[in-house]
């Protein structure tokens, strides 16, 4: 890694699978060329090898559980498939997102409703079709008890964390008191507890799942199943190796960016544990003479989890066709085909950082430090303020590869501004490649 006033690079981590597709000297212009715009490739055997590694921790640690891929991280149609084929879960919040998970293959049985204040139409479908119901609100509830259809509707009970008093989801244990009482008799199915925590802290998640078994023994005491504890998702990806990482955020300086841009916050590139590693280390955290694990164990509960980000780690990637490139004293600006709606970082007031790729890397000139720009009317449609080293001038049809897109950046805020098409999706597995609706379904 070479560090000068100007730039520095961060390259990512990336999978064999992604870094063998672009190695092909032909395959990504044939996708261009097909697709016709900027594109997404998808690939879900990675994602089933992730999902595997989560289901292999439990396993290997003793509890009885489920997970559940948070589809909101991705909306490709590609996931739910290797969800249903290995007997995973889908964690939806909205009707097209669980008839999505329906016509995916998986079983309502098999479908966690979550998110806040949920429509009557999710609520109802959830019911017929046998959904688990994460219930956040007194008010919910009632409308939940309203139902009241044979057989009862299941549903979890959502605490407010201890560590997020501020948080707009969850009940206090007031309300969870409340909640308790309404349930029992009533034509429910209360089979739990459910908490989700920001950040990737391992104690917090094993101190909540803590809170949780307690409050699932307190509801058995009142007649309630309460079986099962849901410990949300944030578990963590890592996009960039330590050195990088430490480097960037020691030496940060607004001059590596375009018009010397300050930015407050970033996304941790680097971390550890991550993925399936972090779900052992919660498991294995200490906890009553014992674990986290040996506690489930040992009161007969369920681990339920809800992953999205770490499921999608490395399971996709995202390209921009090059339009046009000029230079501006000593850096380049790069504009490409699409928007940086489709890089979600640049619109939380951060910056996706690991290093685009130029495709192909070869052709005449020599190494330049270049900010990326979409094709918009907008001074603020960024996909990189950064100005990022290439090995030459970026020229009208080169192809830029943002790295490891998959989980929440490619398509979470994706619009049709002036009236563009939304980036298509490409699902890359061994016999080939094929385009996917450009919408998810």
């Amino acid at each position: 890694m070479e560090l000068t006033a100007s730039t520095i690079s961060l390259p990512a981590r990336q999978a064999d699978w992604a870094s063998e597709t672009q190695s092909d000297p032909r395959l990504l212009g044939e996708i261009a060329r097909a697709v016709g715009g900027p594109f997404h490739v998808l690939n879900p055997r990675q994602f089933a090898d992730n999902l595997v590694a989560f289901t292999d921790a439990l396993v290997t640690a003793g509890v009885s559980g489920q997970v559940y891929f948070g589809k909101k991280a991705n909306r490709s149609a590609c996931w739910v498939p290797e969800c249903a084929s290995v007997g995973a879960g889908v964690d939806v919040a909205s009707v097209p997102e669980l008839v999505g998970a329906l016509a995916g293959g998986v079983r309502g049985e098999d479908v966690m409703v979550t998110g806040a204040a949920k429509s009557a139409d999710l609520l109802w479908l959830s019911a017929r079709h046998r959904c688990v119901v994460a219930v956040d609100a007194l008010d919910e509830l009632d409308r939940v008890l309203a139902i009241g259809q044979a057989p009862p509707i299941r549903i979890l009970l959502r605490l407010l964390p201890e560590k997020d008093q501020g948080s707009r989801f969850g009940l206090n244990p007031d309300e969870v008191d409340e909640a308790l009482r309404r349930c029992a008799g009533a034509a429910v199915r209360m089979e739990g507890f459910s908490f989700h925590l920001g950040g990737y802290e391992v104690q917090s998640r094993a101190r909540m799942a803590e809170v949780a078994l307690e409050q699932c023994l307190r509801a058995r005491e009142a007649g309630l199943p309460a079986e099962s504890v849901s410990i949300g998702g944030g578990f963590a990806a890592s996009y960039l190796d330590e050195a990088d990482w430490t480097r960037f955020t020691e030496e940060y300086r607004p001059s590596w960016f375009h018009n010397g841009k300050n930015f407050t916050h970033f996304y941790p590139y680097h971390q550890a544990p991550t993925g399936a590693d972090m779900l052992a280390d919660v498991l294995a955290s200490p906890l009553r003479g014992g674990t986290v694990a040996s506690e489930f164990a040992r009161t007969g509960t369920r681990l339920l989890l809800e992953p999205g980000r770490a499921l999608l780690d490395q399971a996709g990637f995202t390209v921009f066709p090059v339009q046009g490139f000029k230079m501006r004293d000593s850096y380049g600006i790069v504009t490409v085909a699409g928007l940086s709606m489709s890089v979600s970082e640049q619109w939380k007031g951060s910056e996706f950082l690991p290093d685009p790729l130029l495709w192909p890397a070869e052709g005449p000139g020599g190494p330049v430090a270049a900010c990326v720009g979409g094709s918009s009317c907008l001074e603020y449609d960024m996909l990189s303020w950064r100005k990022i080293p290439f090995p030459r001038p970026p020229r009208h049809g080169d192809l830029l590869v943002y790295p490891n897109t998959a989980g929440y950046q490619m398509d979470k805020n994706e619009t049709r501004f002036h009236g563009l098409p939304l980036p298509g999706r490409v699902v890359v597995d061994g016999a080939g490649w094929r385009i996917e609706g450009g919408d998810g379904r």
